[in-house]
Order: structure tokens, then C-alpha cells, then sequence
């Protein structure tokens, strides 16, 4: 196989034993699928988390939805389509509140919940893989053993479609957008007002009718007549309230910055100490870790590698896809850093952590307003990127619910890996913990195993359909497994990924 070829490869470890839970803190009801990811294309986690998988760190597991004491269903908010409810906007000008005046909300709240980091059902030391030493198993052997199976030729070749060349240019290797307000110098000290001029306006009407001028000059500039005022009823988008949340001057600068995480931008490595001293304040004051918990190598694992392939597509957005962090620096230090996955067809959030002195301004819901605002921006280089996965919906858990405020929203189906609107979602979850969503009871999985044989395995370095290494080792007796992974990943990721044998 070429070097530069890039498959998928995983080893799976099953989900026979259960582990504490996130959420309810119980400690033996958590159960969950999981292999460790060597190595993966942004394609096929596309796929994976459309069928319920989710990575934390190289790990990428997926609960066991019948089994587990709290059902997490995939959930996705359409971008484009997004319009922030009143409590979204409460949060809008809190954060303005703050840029402008520098005041901090007095009611200390609880923090909002992130989703647990899956720690404890990760393998400690996974195998070690190394793709430039992989070979495909000849043509003639897979030809004599399954005639209709694919060649090596056909594997090499999919292989090829499903990766994409990635850029040379590393000034795609970070993004940074700079967003403050217009600096306001303070009055001079005098004996009051002039009676001569006329009484000062309100600040609020001073942004009406800036935001009247700006509608009129964009009004001129595409050719339509600026006599016309602007329609007032239109609802704000999600821009214009953010743009509004920062206009006021202030000595406190709010910068959101894209740094790549894997493989790790010079702007991600000089900034790695000052993400995980915030990281670390945040589980001790948040999730109430001891100091010696949150260790820098817990946090690389978990939060810094990924074992997602930097990807560049020419109808792809400019940075690429693949892991990120969004970091958020206010008054030049990090506050808050949201770990990202640029996905073919969305942006998926990973996890969000902040610094617990700034837990009043709802930094979680904030950053998902940003990154809704970021996907629809990036939709704009790419059409087919236009959702949002906010991780996994929690209806069990009250305090994970908050997700389902991001309308219009899906969850996916534990099924049938269908779609279903969260507002049909809701009544039966609320009846029972878990639910089959679809409730079309002709509708199936369009990706349920129907070759296991078809399944790509890696041994000793060699790949081959499953049925070809079935019988050149026939004391093996793993049918079964291979059967319930190909089942977890579906048939076409089944026979694109490469499932390890040792």
C-alpha cells in the first residue's frame, strides 16, 4: 500500500463491562461499545457518529442504549436554519454586559453540565499500528477464496476516493477572528451640559440608528434604494446578536481563535500549558477533582490527540477538516477553550472547558451559540456543512436537556439511524428512559451486516476481507464478535474500516 494512502483502523473491545456514569454517578450502570482508533478519516467518523459513536480522545465508543442507566441519543441542530430563543439572548447580553462594563452577573450559577469525558472504558495501551507498513492480501488470494468479495486492487482504490490530498499551506493550519468594539475615549471633565445643544441621546437608540445606517449602506451597495427603511420586524439573526454583543468599548477584548489539534499548529503547542492550567481549574471547581486528578497527560489523552486525519477537500472549508480547538481569550488570557471535530457535513462539539471565575456568564451555552455562528460561516465554503452535533442528548439527566433548546433539532434514532425532530422525540422519552425514535415500524437500518465475510481485517500487517482470514486461521473463533462490530459500524464502514486482529 502507498504511503500515502489512508485507511481507517480500529481495534474493538467490546461492552461486557459497565463503568461509572457521568451522570448519575452511578458506578457499575454505564455500558458502552468501544475501540480504540489508530487512525481515522473524517469520512468515517462522519458515518460513525451518525450511527451513534462518539470519540473522547482516540477512544470512540457508543453507548449500549438498552442497557446503560442513561440513554445519550446523538443530537444535531440545523445551522442554517437556527433562531435563538429569548434565554439565548439573555446570554448574548450578559456576555455584553460584561465586554462593556466589565461586570460579572452577582447570581453565581451551578455551571452547565458538559458531556462526560469516557475515561474509565478506554484501554490503557492499545496495540501499536503503523499505516506505511500495511499490505494488501493479492489478488489471487482473494479471488480464490471469495470471488465476490473486492480485490486488492478495489480496497487500494477506496481507499484513495475516501481520502482527500491534504494542503501544504500552513497558514490553514490556524484561524483567528478578532472581534471587539469600537474604542470610545472618556468625556472630558466639565460643568455639566450645554443648554445650547440638543439633550444626548440614549445608548440603545444610538445602536438603532447605527444599525439603520449600516441597513441602508448594505442596501445601496446591492442596488436597492436606500429610501426604503428597513423591515424592523425581522427577527435578529444569530450574527447581528452577537456582532451587537461586542460593539461597546471596553479595556476586556474578546478573540476567538482556531488552532489545529492534530497534528498540533505552533499556535496550539505555545498555548497548551495556559488550555490545561484553565482545564485543570475547571475539574477541581466544576466536577470536584482532587488536584492530582486532572494530570497533563489525562488531558493530551482525552481532550489533545485525536486520531482524526488532517484532511483539505478544494470544495471543503479553508482550514480544513479534522480536530480543533476554539480558544477564547479575553483580555489576553484563555478563558474557555471548546475542542471541535470539522466533519464533511458538520461541526462537532467534543467538550467545553472554562476558567471557573467566569462560570456566571454560561460560557457553555455561549460557545455553542459561537460555534452555530462558525458553522453557518463555514457553510458559506462549503454547502454540504450545515449542521451542528451537540454530542449526546441526556433526557434522563435534567440538567442535560438544555441541548434540546438548539431548534430545529434531530435526534438519531437507536434503531433505525433515522432523524427524528426533537419535538416528536420528547413525549416519549418522557414515558420511558429509552424509546425507539422512528416510529415507522417498517423502518429499518439501510446499513444492517448483510456480508460479515465483506468485513476489512488488518493481521499481521496485511489487509483482507473477513472471510478470507476466517479460513487461513480456522482455530479462530471470533465470528461472533466480528458479527456485532460490523453490526455497531455498518456494512459499508464494516467494509472500508480496518478492524485489528492480533
Amino acid at each position: 500500500m502507498s504511503g500515502n494512502n489512508s485507511y481507517t483502523i480500529v481495534e474493538y473491545f467490546g461492552g461486557d463491562d459497565g463503568y461509572r456514569c457521568g451522570y448519575c454517578k452511578n458506578d457499575k450502570g454505564n455500558f458502552s461499545h468501544g475501540m480504540w482508533s489508530h487512525s481515522m478519516t473524517v469520512q468515517d467518523y462522519q458515518d460513525l457518529i451518525d450511527r451513534g459513536w462518539r470519540r473522547s480522545g482516540k477512544y470512540v465508543y457508543k453507548p449500549i442504549m438498552k442497557k446503560t442507566c442513561c440513554p445519550q441519543y446523538t443530537i444535531r441542530c440545523h445551522a442554517l436554519n437556527f433562531q435563538p430563543s429569548k434565554s439565548h439572548k439573555k446570554i448574548l447580553k450578559k456576555m455584553s454586559k460584561y465586554i462593556s462594563k466589565g461586570e460579572l452577573p452577582t447570581a453565581q450559577e451551578d455551571g452547565e453540565p458538559m458531556d462526560s469525558v469516557c475515561e474509565e472504558a478506554g484501554p490503557q495501551e492499545p496495540t501499536k499500528v503503523c499505516q506505511s507498513d500495511l499490505n494488501v492480501a493479492t489478488d489471487s488470494d482473494i479471488k480464490d477464496e471469495v470471488p465476490n468479495c473486492s480485490t486488492a486492487a478495489e480496497v487500494q482504490k477506496n481507499s484513495v476516493d475516501s481520502t482527500v490530498e491534504s494542503s501544504e499551506n500552513s497558514q490553514n493550519d490556524s484561524a483567528s477572528v478578532l472581534e471587539e468594539g469600537t474604542d470610545t475615549k472618556a468625556p472630558k471633565p466639565g460643568l455639566g451640559a450645554d443648554p445650547s445643544r440638543p439633550p444626548c441621546k440614549k445608548a440603545k437608540d444610538l445602536r438603532k440608528q447605527r444599525r439603520l445606517q449600516k441597513d441602508q449602506k448594505r442596501q445601496h451597495g446591492a442596488g436597492v434604494s436606500p429610501e426604503k427603511p428597513a423591515n424592523t420586524n425581522q427577527p435578529k439573526t444569530l450574527e447581528e446578536l452577537i456582532s451587537e454583543s461586542l460593539e461597546d468599548s471596553s479595556s476586556d477584548r474578546l478573540e476567538v481563535r482556531l488552532v489545529r489539534s492534530n497534528p498540533p499548529s505552533p499556535q496550539f503547542k505555545a498555548s497548551l500549558d495556559a488550555s490545561y492550567q484553565v482545564y485543570k481549574l475547571y475539574q477541581m471547581a466544576i466536577h470536584k477533582d482532587p488536584p492530582d486528578k486532572p494530570s497533563e497527560s489525562q488531558f493530551r489523552r482525552f481532550l489533545c490527540d485525536s486520531p482524526l486525519e488532517a484532511e483539505h477537500s478544494p470544495d471543503g472549508p479553508e482550514m480544513g477538516y479534522g480536530s480543533f480547538h476554539q480558544q477564547y481569550w479575553l483580555d489576553g488570557r484563555i478563558v474557555a477553550v471548546g475542542v471541535i471535530d470539522i466533519l464533511p457535513t458538520c461541526v462537532s462539539s467534543v467538550y467545553l472547558y472554562y476558567h471557573p471565575d467566569f462560570t456566571s456568564l454560561s460560557l457553555g451555552s455561549y460557545s455553542a451559540l459561537r460555534e452555530i455562528a462558525f458553522t453557518r460561516k463555514l457553510q458559506e465554503q462549503s454547502t454540504k456543512l450545515c449542521y451542528y452535533y451537540l454530542g449526546f442528548y441526556v433526557h434522563s439527566c435534567p440538567k442535560m436537556r438544555y441541548k434540546g433548546q438548539y431548534r430545529p433539532a434531530d435526534l438519531l434514532c437507536p434503531e433505525s439511524y433515522t432523524w427524528v425532530s426533537v419535538e416528536q422525540c420528547i413525549p416519549l422519552l418522557n414515558n420511558s428512559r429509552y424509546a425507539r425514535l422512528n416510529q415507522d415500524p417498517d423502518a429499518g437500518d439501510s446499513q444492517a451486516v448483510k456480508d460479515v465475510g465483506r468485513v476489512l481485517v488488518l493481521h499481521k500487517r496485511t489487509v483482507m476481507p473477513y472471510i478470507v482470514y476466517s479460513r487461513k486461521f480456522k482455530g479462530r473463533s471470533d465470528t461472533a464478535e466480528v458479527q456485532e462490530y460490523a453490526s455497531l459500524v455498518g456494512q459499508d464502514c464494516a467494509e472500508r474500516i480496518l478492524l485489528y486482529r492480533s
